[in-house]
């Protein structure tokens, strides 16, 4: 596969049919799942999880701007979260290119906590992007090849031989192995 054909299947002229794994689409579903509660826990818990879940000090001085930043990040992941949402229920050609936004977010936050590495009590759920971002690269890297649908195919016709010629066969057998309504002829099948 060439990169020219990987972009093209990162953003395809037809959104609305993903090629890919369907079970790509599955662990995208499953991380936006993740990623809607988390936002939701940033907006409306009365900390934002700050302190009862990251376990950060929002008892110092701009405690509570602690809490309105995560709040607004919130906002932002509950945006990433209806866009994903959207492209899985009705753009599926688009999960590729999620699989993309969410593993460059996994890499964002990586790399600025290394560069600006929290101050917690223990290890904060985020931390988890150290694990998903090899995780998402893989996942996306693996949407962006074409799915092996055995039913997808065409079927196979069959042999010559005595048994399956159309003057042996039945006449409501319409050589493809499906029965054809009675009083159709085979030309109509």
């Amino acid at each position: 596969m060439t990169n020219s054909d990987r972009l093209s299947r990162l953003i395809p002229a037809d959104v609305t049919t993903f090629r890919g794994p369907w079970w790509t689409a599955g662990v995208l579903a499953a991380v936006n799942a993740a990623g809607t509660a988390r936002s939701l826990i940033h907006i409306l818990a009365p900390d934002s999880g700050a302190q009862s879940i990251a376990t950060m000090d929002t008892q110092v001085t701009g405690g509570g701007n602690i809490v309105a930043l995560l709040a607004q990040w919130g906002g932002a992941q509950l945006l990433e979260s209806g866009v994903i949402w959207v492209v899985l229920w009705r753009y599926r050609g688009l999960v590729p290119l999620m699989l993309g936004v969410v593993m460059a977010e996994q890499f964002l936050r990586v790399a600025i906590g290394k560069s600006k590495p929290l101050a917690t009590d223990r290890t904060p759920p985020g931390a988890l992007s150290r694990a998903l971002l090899p995780a998402m690269a893989m996942t996306l890297a693996i949407s962006l090849t074409e799915r092996n649908d055995r039913r997808a195919r065409p079927p196979r016709a069959l042999p010559l031989r005595p048994g399956n010629r159309a003057q042996d066969c039945s006449p409501s057998h319409d050589h493809r192995g499906m029965l054809r309504p009675t009083g159709t002829s085979s030309a109509l099948a």
